[in-house]
């Protein structure tokens, strides 16, 4: 019997599909950087912080990236760095179409530095990670709505507004239904 081949979901939106109620994940988007046979790596888009970058970082940062907002990325290691970057001069990003994950924060003053009006950034603490299999079984389960990332999505979107504006633009009612849906249908 051949080995079932891994699909994978790199560069794909994930949505709380109505199941991670009381959760870290309720009603959170998370793009999947990386997800393979060894498990997979995400950051939430919209779990933007109170705190700034010049709140957290203990070094002169390029003036671009002092007001910049910190999101928390995802529950695993929450002083973990990373970003989301687009560099127009880049056709490829390593996670979808221009749009590139880092870690590394020489890289991130590096970007600060050489900002200019085409450039997009958020920069997160934190991050979300599955084990082998781990999302594959979620996705069994109907826990994630599954969605197309694109750019837009990811940079243009009011954090606070991308679960139900995702939702929304799915052919599935039951999606629609559920961006329109209270937090807590006691509210009704």
């Amino acid at each position: 019997m051949a080995a079932k081949k891994h699909k994978s979901l790199k560069g794909r939106l994930l949505l709380d599909g109505g199941r991670l109620k009381g959760s870290f994940f309720h009603r959170s988007v998370v793009l999947v950087c990386e997800h393979n046979a060894q498990g997979a790596f995400g950051l939430v888009l919209n779990r933007p912080s109170e705190n700034r970058l010049e709140d957290v970082f203990d070094r002169d940062l390029p003036p671009r990236l002092m007001g910049e907002t910190l999101f928390g990325g995802g529950p695993v290691q929450p002083a973990a760095l990373s970003y989301l970057h687009v560099d127009p001069a880049k056709t490829d990003g390593n996670v979808m179409g221009m749009v590139s994950v880092g870690h590394d924060l020489d890289e991130l003053v590096g970007i600060g530095a050489g900002w200019n009006a085409a450039r997009r950034l958020r920069v997160f603490a934190g991050y979300a990670g599955w084990s082998p299999l781990q999302l594959d079984k979620e996705l069994e389960r109907e826990a994630w709505v599954l969605h197309p990332a694109e750019a837009a999505l990811v940079f243009d979107v009011p954090p606070t507004d991308l679960w139900r504006h995702v939702l929304r633009l799915g052919e599935n009612w039951e999606h629609r239904l559920l961006a329109d849906a209270p937090e807590n249908f006691g509210w009704n």
